[in-house]
């Protein structure tokens, strides 16, 4: 018994000494059969930034190594990717988008979204049967569509914004006319597991308590839009995650800000009976510019630091507004752009495009700057922030329109690294997943953007995409071009 241990143990060092052996003499290490290797590439991590020139090992659908790049990887010829003078990002997110906005659109979407680098979605607002056929179609076929989170439809209020009164506002909502409604129609999606929940502008303060109350419970986030009937100080207090758009923080930082509530109070009440779009049109036209117009710095700060304190993130969706301000969508290349989506869509844009007022608006422009500088002052407190669209509302093209709000974030305020964080590492804090997503790390979903040029230098280099790594399968750039200009 002992001669048979004392063998084992000399075998077992004999081994080890042999595999070290191996190792020094030919300074290499292979790799198994199901793994390839990205060679000599510069990562960008999220927190790290720049690092030195690295060979990745991407096994399945995980980043198996990291390795230095005096380490000589034993690997067939097939199983190498030269990434010699390109730079590897992980995947990046969209944080705001809604598959079921245009319906000629949905199936289509997720194609776009990979082949521009977008390798996971935050879906927020739309028929639960919608959204969740999205998230399904990322995990059955991971490889051409993004891995998508979702919140089912809006949680509104009545009447509801989005109830299919026209184009402008198709069925993304549901409409709950009292508390009891909200509580069994928010338990209903619950139920359905749902990955958080999405509150929206119509609903009481009492219908928010609710809803906040049901979230807590099941550990779900909510973000969204400040309720009309509410303030920003007292949605963070019930409970708020997150907000959309910046959307109603204006109201919240006037100088008249409780009398502006008031009188949002007595509005409300609707006694013309007007849809919920118009109502809250009427309410938005009436109020928002004369808030910035009063707005407090001494309010703005405080509503910054309690932002910061409570980590409510911030998904800002800056380009869908600069995009309508300045007629973006009007460039000539624009039209090229047009060539990726679905042909009954390329029309639908152009003919709504012919048909848009041509003039830049002032107060849109003033509203537009407003919204960017105010970024930047929140950033400056320590705000959390993730890069999230609005795709498809307003001519944005998804995953193209992802690279355009990172341009802006830029110019208000961050950084490239920070800027780039807020598409890579902070969706994924914001799910708690930032142990699985958002790094290049070993052990790490194998989601990752290799560039032809560092993204430090310029924000505008993640469009220079090289290829994608998609749950670990590597796409090349003449894969992703079929899947963008994919005939539908």
């Amino acid at each position: 018994m002992f001669f048979q241990f004392t063998q084992k143990r000399v075998w077992r060092k004999f081994t080890n000494c042999y595999f070290l052996m191996l190792l020094s003499c030919t300074n290499g290490i292979k790799i198994s059969d199901s793994a390839y290797v990205i060679e000599h590439v510069s990562v960008i991590d999220p927190i790290d930034g720049f690092q030195a020139t690295k060979h990745i090992v991407v096994e399945q659908q995980s980043i198996a190594m990291i390795l230095n790049p005096e380490v000589r990887i034993l690997a067939a010829e097939d199983k190498r990717i030269n990434g010699k003078d390109k730079y590897i990002i992980p995947g990046l997110w969209d944080a705001h988008v809604h598959f079921a906005f245009n319906s000629g659109l949905a199936t289509s979407m997720g194609r776009l979204f990979v082949g521009h680098g977008i390798t996971s979605v935050r879906d927020t607002g739309g028929p639960i049967d919608i959204v969740e056929a999205a998230k399904k179609s990322g995990i059955t076929n991971p490889y051409r569509n993004p891995t998508t989170y979702i919140a089912g439809p809006l949680i509104d209020g009545t009447p509801n914004v989005y109830n299919n009164s026209s184009p402008a506002f198709p069925l993304l909502s549901i409409e709950n006319k009292d508390t009891f409604d909200l509580v069994k129609q928010v338990e209903s999606l619950v139920a359905k597991k749902v990955d958080f929940l999405k509150a929206y502008e119509m609903l009481s303060e009492t219908q928010f308590k609710a809803l906040s109350e049901i979230a807590q419970k099941n550990e779900l986030k909510i973000t969204g839009h400040i309720p009309l009937s509410m303030n920003l100080f007292s949605a963070v207090q019930h409970g708020l995650n997150g907000m959309e758009h910046l959307r109603n923080l204006e109201l919240s930082v006037a100088n008249n800000a409780e009398q502006l509530q008031k009188e949002r109070v007595e509005i409300l009440k609707n006694p013309n009976h007007l849809t919920g779009g118009a109502l809250r049109s009427f309410l938005h036209n009436k109020q928002r510019m004369a808030a910035i117009n009063a707005m407090s710095e001494e309010k703005l700060a405080k509503a910054a630091q309690l932002l910061a304190t409570n980590q409510v993130w911030q998904t800002p969706t800056l380009f869908l507004y600069r995009n309508f301000t300045l007629k973006s969508f009007l460039a000539p290349d624009f039209r090229s752009e047009l060539k990726k989506l679905p042909k009954i869509v390329q029309q639908e844009w152009i003919d709504e495009i012919e048909s848009t007022d041509k003039t830049v608006n002032a107060t849109n422009l003033l509203y537009s700057d407003w919204m960017m500088e105010t970024v930047g002052t929140l950033h400056d407190y320590e705000v959390p922030f993730m890069a999230g669209t609005d795709t498809p509302i307003g001519f944005l093209i998804p995953g193209k329109s992802l690279h355009n709000e990172l341009e802006l974030l830029v110019q208000s305020g961050f950084s490239n690294l920070e800027a780039l964080q807020t598409a890579t590492i902070n969706p994924a804090r914001f799910f708690e997943l930032e142990d699985q997503l958002g790094r290049i790390k070993k052990g790490y979903v194998a989601d990752l953007v290799i560039l032809d040029e560092n993204p430090l230098e310029s924000i505008s280099n993640t469009q220079k995409i090289h290829a994608v790594v998609k749950h670990g399968r590597f796409l090349s750039r003449a894969t992703l071009d079929s899947l963008l200009y994919e005939m539908d």
